[in-house]
Formats: structure tokens, C-alpha cells, sequence
């Protein structure tokens, strides 16, 4: 097979449908025996919120790209229509699916383990008095029920909000009879189709609908034990009050998808942030992807919705239970007692040099620190960015947030550092997908406390995750940097897997430096030390290092490429991984997510192996290793590899070389590639799950139980310190004792 044979569209799985086959995938975790229960029905309401998502921005873009009737194909050769029929097939097949396990599995399960989630017709009676009063007290106050009629216009149904659809009628039972008396000729006739007419309008079907208010949780707690009822069952039950003198005569809850995806014309935008806050407003107006309502939703309320809604009725879900699964991911939160269904807990290991009590400088001067998050504490990076923010040696801070938490305490030290008069400049992507509106709080707060804040680039998203610490040492001006593979994002480093390194490498702050004026002026860098940026420049690299390789391999060396990233979509990688395979290059691939390859294609002579992990954390780092004539290269990155990361973001990518720290990076990958316990690997275009041969290695659990041996020898070592110096003590007062009694001085004889 020549070259451009690799790049025929058979070759190529289409990333939209390989995104479904991963949430499949998470839905497996749904019902996977060794997951603890509530830990399962945590993984259905994340393969709900996954797929919200989805709708929201990837089937968004591609029904715009059908509506202007765009006819060029994706590598896998199916236009944007092609591809929106194989989506909707396909999700309606994942739909059935989910609530399968939902009807037949999950709730059976809680049920053994008496956790109900009740309807309310199931209820006892102090259950029903409970939400009797509960509706009377708290909902009803809050509910505004919206009309839709001549007068009243069909009300905005927001994004993803739920709510609950009417269908009524006036009450002619409690409406008065108005006497009327009998006329002659053409004023009786007027008078009758009067009577008619309005007995008509009285009898008519009418519409409204209720949002469900989000204020509320959604699974409301009896007062019998861990009993739950949905609310917006509730609201139904007791609906006909907010309707006196109409007769219910159905409800449905249902809920719609918008389009979310930001669409900033960056070319000819003066002001970023002010163009991303409008377009923050107008997309709450977007054209809605999806609607969903319940199984039994009555035709006439549907066809009313459809018709006010303007959906395609082939993007209609009718769904066997509730509508939105997401509820079940605050199930656990909400359960008493039952520590057996959860995951154990753990704690995550702490490095002393990288806690507040040491000089974290000091320590970054004496090595390298690699970090692997959840299993060592994310608090490391944020101690290094607080000692930053208040050491007076330090002169500037820089620093890139695509994403960080509610309450982040990096925001915090930043503003402390930019007000004790250090120069702190930070870029603040406020393109960072469904962060906007936080990104652009945080932006201002920056700016208030003094910061210089940069708001992303034009045409790009700034992705990467530096920062970089400029601080007078006794010696002269040193750079100390975090260079990672995540977000610093205090609250997802809990259950993300990423890697950091902490280091003051002479050539990497140099890159950074470089970096970050590219970044806020108008430096054009042509070239780094050691660092590898995208836009281009990780592309280039990744290809040059797969050239090196099928060089090697060609000479008749043992060549191996290694890769761990979240999803693999660009062709132009995927094709020339198919070369070095075919060259005989061994070729190891750890792809959470979509995965555009396939490796059944005889050309590559088994070649190219392909493994999925999905557990407790999600992973996301991104490691590339090379290993060929005796050479091992490791790099960490913040890019996947898909062509956005590639040609449209500002990434990062950059070696571990510190023979400790490089030996850590490899075992890391060498571990997760034994993992027979999560791991799918990829036959073809499908993933199977694997059957351990041998002894089980679930990766993550390694890792955690590594983590507490860490924390166990520390602890020892603390308690043998501690023992050493009580003893020192002692026998210090002895000997002193000892002299003073040698002396005739405070003796007892005296």
C-alpha cells in the first residue's frame, strides 16, 4: 500500500460516531459488577450529561453545516447530512439502551439495598402527605404556569431546563350558566352562534407549560429512609392547582437541546470580551438539537411542541423514564449510610518539599518534580503559585487558566501577588467551552485586583496549562515553572488524571519566556529549546519523531511509539502512524475517547494495539514516548492528538528528561498499559473488554495504593524522627545530669 492509500475513507472511523461508541463505553461502568452501586448510577448520569454536550456543540455544528447545504466530507468520507442521519440513529439506539439499564438494572439494584426512587402513585400515605404539603409549602409559591393563546405568545424554553407540558380545558361544571333571552329573526340567529362560539372556545384544548424550578434539587428525600421522588412528578400530581376553573386533562415532562456552540467572527472583533459576552446572550437563543419527553407524552402536546419549537420530528427522543438522567449523579451525595456503595475513600499523597511548611523554591532547585494527579495532591501547584504571590524575591508571575473552579484559590494568590506590586500577567481563555461566563468573571476580577489580563488570541484557543514564576535568587534571576496536562482546576484534580512538572530548567524558562511574550505582545517565536507549541509546531514534532522511528525500524531496530491522549482524530496523524506500522514500527495507544483509527487493516501487520481505560477518574493526560537504537524519549503535552489541537489552539508539549523523572513518566505509561481490569482494546473498529489472563492490575487502584504507601512511609519516618529525638532529648538531659552531679552543683546531696 503506497502512501495515499492510507488515506482512503475505509481507512477512518468518523469521529461523531466514535464519540458515541465511548460514551457506550462509560454506560458499560454503569453496570460493571466491580463499580460500587451508587458509583454505577453516577456513570448513567454522566453518559447523560456526555451526550447533552454532544448535542449541544457537536451535532449543533454539523446541522449549520447541513443547513448551508455543505457537501464536503469528514476523513471517513460521510458529508455533514450523512453524518447527522448516522448520529440520530444511533443515539436513538444508545437512548433505549441507557434506560434499559435504568428500568431493568439500576433501579432493581437500589431497590435490594432499600434505595428507592418511588412514583408518586407508589407512594404510602404519610409519603404522600409529605409531598402534599411539600408542593403547597415550597413549590407551589414558586411555579409561574405560561399560557400559549392569542394573547400570550409560546413562552422561551431554556437550554436544557425541564419542564412540564399541559393540556386543558375550562371546567364547564364551574361555570355559571348566563340566562339568555329568546329573540326573533336575525338577532337570534346572531345570538345563538355567540352561545356557539364560545362554548367552543370553552371546550377547546388549551396549552401551558411549567418550568420546573432548578432552585430546587431534583430528587426531593421522604422522610421514610432513602426514599426519593422526582419533583417534577410532584409538580404533576398536584398541578390541577395552579389551574382553577380548567380540568387537566394531561401533562408530560420534557426538555430541549439547544445549539451552544460560541460562533465569535474573531477577524473582525475589536473587543473580545465584550464580543464573547454578547454571544454569551444570544446563543441562550440558540436552534434547539433535541427535544425529549417521556414515553407516554401525549401526540397533541407533542405535535404543539414540535410545531412552537420548530424541531425535526426525527429529533424527537421519547424516553422510557424519566427525562434527564443527570439527577442520578447527585444520587450518592444524597443517599445515607451505605459507605459499601461508594468508591473507598482515599487521600492523596503530599510531597513535603511542595507543602507550605518548606521552601518551594528550594526544592524545584534541587530537582525535578513530576506530579501525577489525583494520586499526588494538587495542592503542590496551588503552594507554589501561593509562596509565589508572597515571596519577596519574586518579581512577576505569568500564567495561562482555561478553566479553574468556582472558588478558585489560584484567582486568589494571583490577586494577592499583582497587589503586593509583582507584575502578574494572565491569560484567560474566555473561548474555554461552557467556562465562558465564569472565565469572563474571573477575567474581571483579575483585572480589579490589578492583574494585566490577556483575553485568549484571535482565531485560537489558548489551551496549554504553564506557568511561569520569574523570582531574584542569591545567584541572580531564576525562572521556576509548572508546565501541565490539565487545567488548574482545584476541583477536577479530584478526579482527573494529569501530570505536571515542576522545574527550573534553564532552557525550558527561556522557552516559557519566549511563550507567553508570543502570547501578550506581538513576539513571533520561530524557535524553542526544548518546548514544542501549536499551533504547527506539535505537529511538526510528533511527525518528525514518527520519521525518526520508521527510520530506525527500516534499518532493522527495534522502533516503538507510544501514546497516551484523550481522543485521536486527525487524519494526517492517523495516516502516518499507519506508515510506521506498516515499516514495522510497534506502535502503543492508550485513547480514552474517539479514536478515528482502525487497526484491523492488513498493511499493518498487527502493528498498532489499542487501549481504552475508563474507571473511578477520567483520564486526560496526554504522554508521547519514543523508543528506538537504544534511545527513550518521554514527553508530556496539554494536546490531544486532533487536528483542533493541532492547527487551532496554542498547546504545549515538553520532555521529561531528569533521570528520575523521566524513569517515573515511563513506569507511569508501562502501568496503565497492564491494566486488565478497565481497559477495552480496540479489534478493528470496536472495543472489547478485556478478560485478565492472570493476576487482575487495575491501574488506577495501583496508583491510589502506591499513594498510601507513600503517605504510610512518611508517616513512619515522621514517628521514627520523633522517637530519635525524644530519645536525643533524654540522653541530652542525661549527660547533663550527670555533669552537674560530677560538679557538686543542684545535687541531691547538697
Amino acid at each position: 500500500m503506497n502512501e495515499t492509500d492510507f488515506y482512503q475513507p475505509s481507512n477512518y472511523v468518523n469521529r461523531e460516531l466514535s464519540w458515541i461508541d465511548f460514551n457506550g463505553r462509560v454506560l458499560e461502568e454503569a453496570v460493571a459488577p466491580e463499580n460500587p452501586l451508587l458509583e454505577r448510577a453516577n456513570f448513567l448520569g454522566i453518559t447523560q450529561s456526555n451526550v447533552d454536550e454532544f448535542f449541544m456543540v457537536r451535532v449543533a455544528s454539523l446541522h449549520k453545516l447541513s443547513a448551508f447545504n455543505v457537501t464536503t466530507t469528514d476523513a471517513s468520507g460521510m458529508t455533514p447530512a450523512e453524518q447527522l442521519a448516522a448520529v440520530n440513529e444511533k443515539e436513538h439506539q444508545m437512548v433505549e439502551k441507557r434506560y434499559q439499564v435504568y428500568n431493568d438494572y439500576l433501579l432493581p439494584e437500589l431497590a435490594k439495598q432499600k434505595i428507592y426512587i418511588k412514583h408518586v402513585n407508589d407512594l404510602d400515605e404519610r409519603e404522600y402527605d409529605f409531598i402534599s404539603r411539600y408542593f403547597e409549602d415550597e413549590l407551589m409559591p414558586v411555579l409561574t404556569p405560561m399560557a400559549d393563546d392569542s394573547s400570550r405568545p409560546f413562552p422561551f424554553i431554556a437550554n436544557n431546563s425541564l419542564n412540564v407540558a399541559v393540556k386543558l380545558i375550562r371546567d364547564l361544571s364551574q361555570v355559571e350558566a348566563r340566562p339568555r333571552k329568546v329573540l326573533e329573526g336575525d338577532q337570534e340567529v346572531t345570538e345563538n352562534s355567540q352561545a356557539m362560539h364560545e362554548h367552543g372556545e370553552k371546550t377547546k384544548e388549551k396549552f401551558a407549560t411549567i418550568r420546573v424550578p432548578e432552585i430546587y434539587k431534583r430528587l426531593l428525600k421522604l422522610p421514610t429512609g432513602n426514599v426519593f421522588v422526582l419533583i417534577d412528578e410532584v409538580i404533576k400530581e398536584f398541578i390541577a392547582k395552579l389551574f382553577p376553573g380548567y380540568k387537566v386533562l394531561t401533562t408530560g415532562t420534557y426538555r430541549v437541546m439547544r445549539d451552544m456552540d460560541l460562533d465569535v467572527a474573531e477577524e473582525d472583533t475589536s473587543d473580545l470580551l465584550r464580543a464573547v459576552q454578547h454571544q454569551l446572550r444570544a446563543r441562550e437563543h440558540g436552534s434547539v438539537m433535541r427535544l425529549e419527553i417521556e414515553e407516554d407524552f401525549d401526540s397533541w402536546l407533542e405535535n404543539h411542541l414540535i410545531d412552537r419549537l420548530k424541531v425535526d420530528e426525527a429529533w424527537v427522543y421519547r424516553v422510557n423514564g424519566p427525562v434527564d438522567l443527570t439527577f442520578l449523579k447527585k444520587l450518592s451525595g444524597m443517599v445515607d449510610g451505605h459507605a459499601d456503595l461508594r468508591y473507598p475513600s482515599y487521600q492523596a499523597y503530599q510531597d513535603p518539599a511542595l507543602d507550605m511548611d518548606h521552601n518551594i523554591f528550594a526544592a524545584i532547585r534541587e530537582k525535578d518534580h513530576l506530579l501525577q494527579h489525583p494520586y499526588d495532591n494538587f495542592q503542590s501547584v496551588v503552594n507554589f503559585i501561593h509562596q509565589a504571590a508572597e515571596d519577596p524575591k519574586t518579581l512577576a508571575i505569568k500564567m495561562t487558566l482555561y478553566r479553574v473552579s468556582g472558588n478558585s484559590p489560584i484567582i486568589k494568590y494571583l490577586g494577592q501577588a499583582a497587589q503586593q506590586g509583582k507584575q502578574v500577567t494572565v491569560l484567560v481563555e474566555v473561548k474555554a467551552r461552557f467556562d465562558e461566563q465564569n472565565n469572563v468573571r474571573w477575567a474581571r476580577r483579575l483585572e480589579q485586583m490589578g492583574c494585566h489580563v490577556i483575553y485568549g488570541l484571535v482565531g485560537l484557543k489558548t489551551h496549554c496549562k504553564i506557568a511561569l514564576v520569574i523570582r531574584r535568587d542569591d545567584d541572580g534571576i531564576r525562572r521556576y515553572m509548572h508546565l501541565g496536562t490539565g487545567n488548574y482546576n482545584d476541583v477536577t484534580a479530584h478526579f482527573y488524571t494529569d501530570m505536571g512538572l515542576l522545574t527550573c530548567d534553564y532552557e525550558l524558562g527561556e522557552d516559557l519566556t519566549n511563550l507567553f511574550n508570543a502570547l501578550s505582545g506581538f513576539a513571533r517565536t520561530k524557535y524553542f529549546h526544548k518546548l514544542h507549541a501549536s499551533p504547527d509546531g506539535i505537529r511538526d514534532f510528533i511527525n518528525a519523531k514518527i520519521d525518526q522511528q520508521i527510520a530506525i525500524a527500516k534499518r532493522g531496530n527495534p522502533a516503538r511509539i507510544s501514546m497516551k491522549m484523550n481522543s485521536l482524530s486527525d487524519k494526517q496523524i492517523i495516516a502516518h502512524l499507519y506508515e510506521a506500522a506498516a515499516a514495522g514500527v510497534k506502535i502503543r495507544l492508550l485513547i480514552r475517547g474517539i479514536t478515528c483509527l482502525r487497526n484491523d487493516l492488513p498493511v499493518l501487520n498487527g502493528n498498532i494495539e489499542v487501549h481504552s481505560i475508563l474507571g473511578r477518574f477520567l483520564e486526560h493526560s496526554r504522554i508521547y514516548y519514543f523508543e528506538g537504537e537504544g534511545h527513550e524519549e518521554i514527553y508530556l503535552a496539554s494536546a490531544d492528538m486532533m487536528t483542533r489541537n493541532l492547527n487551532r489552539r496554542v498547546e504545549e508539549l515538553y520532555p521529561v528528561t531528569e533521570e528520575d523523572t523521566k524513569a517515573q513518566a515511563i513506569a507511569i505509561f508501562e502501568n496503565m498499559w497492564r491494566d486488565n481490569v478497565k481497559t477495552r482494546v480496540l479489534k478493528g473498529t470496536v472495543y472489547e473488554k478485556v478478560t485478565p489472563e492472570g493476576k487482575r492490575f487495575d491501574s488506577q487502584a495501583y496508583f491510589i495504593k502506591q499513594a498510601q504507601k507513600h503517605i504510610s512511609d512518611l508517616n513512619r519516618e515522621k514517628k521514627n524522627h520523633k522517637r530519635l529525638s525524644n530519645v536525643f532529648e533524654t540522653l541530652t538531659r542525661h549527660v547533663s545530669n550527670l555533669h552537674l552531679d560530677n560538679t557538686g552543683k543542684d545535687s541531691k546531696h547538697d
